[in-house]
């Protein structure tokens, strides 16, 4: 009788290798010269946590640049997408950006540095 897994269901796993890849594109606001990815990629570095333990990286998880403004963040264990946003987020407030962009998933494992609609009030004011 084969193995099966905590739930009854399908084959148990053995170990199996999990491999995630995340993006976290900020081009937009670094081609404006607002964001300074480089000083966002050591805080990923600095404040990611393995095993509870932030500096604890190892080989478990790889933080690079890739191209203009984009970082990918490639994970050997289980890792939260949401993770990854909450520290983007917890990065634009500490640099006091927040009030100008936000995190948006633009697809799976996929962030986006986007900034805010700002409406021109201009054509309203007019009316008055």
């Amino acid at each position: 009788m084969a193995a099966t897994n905590a739930a009854g269901k399908g084959p148990a796993k053995k170990n199996q290798k999990i491999t995630k890849k995340f993006i976290i594109n900020a081009s937009q606001p670094a081609n404006d010269k607002i964001f300074d990815v480089s000083a966002f990629e050591k805080f990923l570095h600095d404040r990611i946590k393995v095993d509870g333990r932030t500096g604890n990286l190892g080989d478990t998880i790889v933080i690079s640049q890739a191209g203009d403004g984009k970082i990918e963040v490639i994970a050997h264990q289980e890792f939260s997408g949401r993770y990854l946003k909450y520290l983007t987020k917890k990065y634009l407030k500490k640099q006091q950006l927040r009030d100008w962009l936000r995190v948006v998933s633009t697809s799976k494992g996929v962030y986006e540095l986007r900034f805010f609609n700002v409406v021109n009030d201009e054509a309203e004011d007019d009316d008055e």
